[in-house]
């Protein structure tokens, strides 16, 4: 999981000791005491400034040391007492320039005056047109403070993706029209730029890799499958091309990718629903059939979650129970697997979608509470459908059959509970495919990333 790295800066006019007309101190030192402990309680790395900030020049100071600083993921201002707004804008507003996230933090209580400076910050921030996140609550209120979190696991996320690099393996397969992407819009949005690579590099590197890589896979294969793979040539190859996604990802030094699958490498060589789930398994995001849109949800929820994502189809839902299924095509991390069951190997077992075959895993995915979420253009725009989940099992009785209902009861399977308006949930969805994640804090993080970067958020 990511550490965001936050500076915190305290402002206030009546500062240095200076005490209210009842001869108490202005500055509380045990709020932000508080404040700061419930924040690094949440996994934030603070990185405070010493100085209160009252005049230009002290803001111009802190502003700019956070500016300069290329690991600040975002900052947070918190009114100490009441402020001359005027002696910070023009500081914040060039920060702002950055691009990175500015929280305004205004502590509740009477003494002190905070709320008359977080009210005359916001004010001003409003009026000059500086994007950023109002907060007044306590370091106790659960709520408000996860909103802060939130916030600073958002910056953290655009901080991470701003000059990284998607590699995409092949062209558009399947013929997805919702997985395609503009690599303007993606720079302009995310600072991410789209490089690319044909397939055969795939096929050419895999072929060269030696017997010895594969035996060494031995082990770690033990551990996260309940048996090895029939030693065939078809296993053979889906181990090698698990192997050379994962050396050119690193030579390239991709940071996410995307793969073609079919048609292409799933005729010509062998199936990627084994390389994918072990890439799933290392924690590199990626996606099948170059969908981009799902490769940068899943990128997303692989940062923020401490389980490895899972993406596939949704395959059925039952709008009554608010039941849905989804079934990848043979790629899940096989560390998903629910309970004390370990994934299985299987073929992959569609030849109308690719001759070659290989190897698939199988397993049903494991309970918890997270998220469904999906990327997507809606007329050109970025938009964010997310909705709350639980994962569950099926009582044993049952699964075996539940599993059949599709016709292939060998891909990996998930089944949740949805949290939200089937019929919402129907009309905006926009992909046949659907990403999960584990974690009750990805959804709020999801929710204030689309903010920071302006994608319009369909919160079911």
């Amino acid at each position: 999981m990511l550490q965001p790295k936050i500076g915190f800066i305290l402002y206030g006019t009546h500062k240095d000791g200076l005490k209210d007309p009842m001869g108490t101190l202005y500055i509380d030192d045990g709020v932000i005491r508080r404040s700061k402990s419930a924040l690094q309680a949440g996994g934030v790395e603070l990185c405070c400034h010493e100085t209160v900030v009252a005049t230009k020049e002290e803001a111009k100071a802190a502003l700019r040391h956070y500016k300069n600083d290329d690991s600040i993921d975002g900052i947070i201002l918190f009114s100490a007492t009441w402020i001359w707004a005027s002696h910070l804008i023009g500081a914040v507003r060039e920060y702002a320039q950055t691009g990175k996230g500015i929280l305004l933090w205004t502590h509740d209580g009477s003494q002190g005056w905070r709320p008359v400076g977080g009210f005359v910050m916001h004010g001003a921030m409003l009026e000059v047109g500086i994007p950023h996140t109002f907060v007044y609550g306590g370091a106790d209120d659960v709520a408000e403070v996860s909103t802060i979190l939130d916030f600073c696991r958002a910056c953290c996320l655009k901080n991470m993706l701003n000059l990284s690099t998607i590699g995409a393996f092949g062209g558009r397969g399947m013929g997805q029209t919702c997985g395609c992407a503009d690599p303007s819009q993606w720079m302009k949005t995310f600072g991410v730029d789209i490089d690319s690579r044909d397939t055969t590099a795939l096929i050419r590197h895999a072929q060269e890799i030696p017997k010895a890589r594969i035996d060494e896979l031995a082990p770690r294969f033990e551990k996260l499958f309940a048996r090895l793979p029939e030693n065939t040539e078809s296993t053979q190859r889906s181990i090698r091309l698990y192997l050379a996604l994962k050396d050119i990802v690193a030579r390239e030094r991709f940071d996410f990718y995307t793969i073609q699958s079919y048609p292409g490498l799933a005729d010509d060589y062998v199936a990627s629903c084994f390389a994918q789930s072990m890439m799933l398994e290392d924690g590199v995001p990626t996606s099948t059939l170059s969908d981009f849109n799902t490769a940068m949800t899943v990128y997303l929820l692989t940062k923020l979650s401490g389980d490895r994502v899972y993406y596939g189809d949704l395959q059925h839902f039952d709008k009554t129970t608010r039941e849905m299924k989804i079934i990848g095509d043979g790629a899940v991390p096989p560390s998903l697997a629910y309970g004390d069951s370990r994934a299985e190997f299987a073929g992959h077992g569609i030849p109308t979608e690719g001759q070659a075959g290989g190897l698939s895993v199988s397993l049903v995915c494991k309970e918890g509470k997270g998220v469904l979420a999906r990327l997507g253009r809606v007329d050109g725009k970025f938009t964010m459908v997310l909705a709350r989940c639980d994962v569950f099992v099926p009582d044993q009785q049952e699964l075996e059959a539940r599993c059949m209902e599709c016709g292939i009861p060998f891909w990996p399977h998930a089944f949740a509970t949805m949290h939200c308006d089937m019929d919402a949930l129907l009309q905006n969805w926009n992909n046949e495919y659907g990403v999960l994640g584990y974690g009750e804090q990805l959804y709020g993080a999801l929710a204030a990333f689309c903010k920071l970067t302006g994608i319009d958020l369909i919160a079911l």
